[in-house]
């Protein structure tokens, strides 16, 4: 599958887009939108900036990895467009959790991602988005609403990032 424009819009919201590098909501280096990272894997760092361009050329790359590991976590379940932008714009923002281990540290081992292929309609996928609005063990408000769009989108295909 691919991020609709749905998706993208859904994440670019969330994480809008800054070209000087700040420290996010757990004191991380992030630059553009939301990426503590270069494609290279070199982390941003204090001092870094960006052109505009290069910002989206930045999300771009780096939102396919997303695409890419949803799509591998997801391969045994059908799922419709607007569920997979949810996922995707989910494991952006904590993780695609890849690995070898039960430890849930983003979408790969997490109860949701487990709800998801064992049933996509399961209406309790819903409240397994909202569990994860916690940065640095408290909650955020702004990750809040981010786990209500992502969860509405995921239920009924529409996009909503106003609650």
């Amino acid at each position: 599958m691919i991020l609709s424009t749905q998706g993208e819009t859904l994440i670019k919201h969330f994480e809008s887009c800054k070209l000087e590098a700040y420290k996010d909501s757990v004191g991380i280096w992030t630059i553009g939108w939301g990426n503590t990272k270069y494609e290279n894997g070199a982390p941003v760092k204090k001092g870094d900036e960006i052109p505009q361009w290069r910002a989206d050329q930045l999300f771009g790359r780096i939102v396919q990895r997303f695409v890419n590991d949803v799509n591998y976590l997801t391969k045994d379940v059908y799922l419709k467009n607007h569920q997979f932008d949810a996922l995707v714009s989910f494991a952006y923002n904590v993780g695609s959790d890849i690995d070898l281990d039960n430890v849930s540290e983003g979408l790969g081992d997490s109860t949701l991602l487990k709800l998801v292929l064992n049933n996509p309609a399961n209406p309790d996928i819903s409240k397994e988005f909202l569990k994860w609005n916690k940065a640095g063990g408290k909650v955020l408000a702004g990750l809040t609403r981010r786990r209500k769009s992502e969860a509405h989108l995921y239920a009924t295909g529409v996009l909503k990032v106003q609650f």
